[in-house]
């Protein structure tokens, strides 16, 4: 049976990514909806984004949901000097014409959560958990209904991409962070250390462009756009693709490794707000509570995107 799934995002490039991978994959990968969150970029942009996304993919019957503008207790901190202003710079899409859902996108996660049958949803977050902490702090009983949390955040050995502690999900919202990283529910986390390695090369961006479909040419504008900062902040022939690794996960969890251990939340320091401390040695007492991915194949990876985005 397909996995089902509600994947909560903040598009993005790489967010387009990695629902343009989960919707090429209906029969592992069920999508009961998708919640947009501010990030990226403002609510308005992330909620048309994905809109944008599932018209790509010829999914209009998926619904969006419009979730949280804000942070729980912080202002907002946006992404446009990654993403660009609208989110989605590179190719040129037309405005969604798929209408925006009009419950609130942490109703939605609530309200699925209690009707599905236990064990049975799979939250997939590509951005700031502020829409699932604040389901979870709406409803504390439905965390033990969740199978399990999968998302893109943090870091342990290469630590930050927005600060030189933190991880940009994280950093935007670490108090919802530490709702999720401490509510117990099983979480699979793709932090920096792993996606940093699914690097888009030239190669790999000409194979998404020689699909010769929409979807291929504008994926592969999209990492031409994306990857001019991680070019000029790294030195990379390339820009990494971090969400797509949470849907890849799903799909073909061989790829990855990992270890089960203790991640807490920094929320107090100023000069470590946000920042993801993992106890990838074990050398504290704390139990573990997050199985924390360390490794991919990156070749098997892209392979596997590649072979999706040429279904769509």
């Amino acid at each position: 049976m397909a996995q089902r799934i509600i994947i909560d995002t903040d598009p993005g490039q790489d967010d387009a990514v990695a629902i343009l991978l989960a919707l090429a994959s209906p029969e592992e990968l069920e999508v009961l909806g998708i919640t947009a969150v501010a990030g990226n970029v403002p609510l308005a942009l992330t909620e048309r984004n994905a809109r944008i996304i599932c018209e790509l993919g010829g999914r209009r019957d998926i619904k969006v949901f419009a979730g949280c503008d804000r942070p729980l207790t912080r202002k907002l901190v946006t992404a446009e000097h990654v993403h660009g202003k609208t989110g989605l710079d590179g190719p040129v899409l037309p405005e969604p014409s798929m209408p925006l859902q009009p419950q609130n996108g942490v109703d939605f996660i609530i309200d699925t959560l209690r009707q599905e049958p236990e064990g049975t949803v799979t939250l997939c977050a590509l951005g700031p958990l502020t829409n699932i902490a604040a389901a979870f702090q709406r409803a504390p009983e439905i965390v033990g209904r969740v199978k399990q949390i999968v998302l893109m955040g943090g870091a342990y050995f290469e630590v930050g991409n927005i600060t030189p502690a933190a991880e940009f999900n994280i950093y935007v919202d670490p108090e919802a962070a530490a709702v999720v990283f401490g509510a117990g529910a099983p979480l699979i986390v793709m932090p920096l250390d792993v996606t940093h390695k699914a690097v888009v090369t030239k190669p790999r961006n000409d194979a998404f462009r020689a699909l010769g479909t929409p979807v291929g040419e504008a994926v592969a504008q999209m990492t031409d756009f994306f990857e001019r900062f991680d070019r000029d902040k790294y030195g990379w022939d390339g820009a990494p693709l971090h969400d797509p690794c949470v849907t890849a996960w799903l799909l073909a969890p061989e790829l990855f490794t990992g270890r089960f251990i203790n991640v807490e939340i920094e929320t107090v320091s100023d000069l470590t707000r946000g920042m993801t401390v993992a106890d990838w040695w074990g050398v504290t007492d704390r139990a573990p509570n997050a199985t924390f991915i360390g490794d991919l194949d990156a070749d098997g990876f892209f392979a596997l995107l590649t072979e999706r985005l040429a279904r769509l």
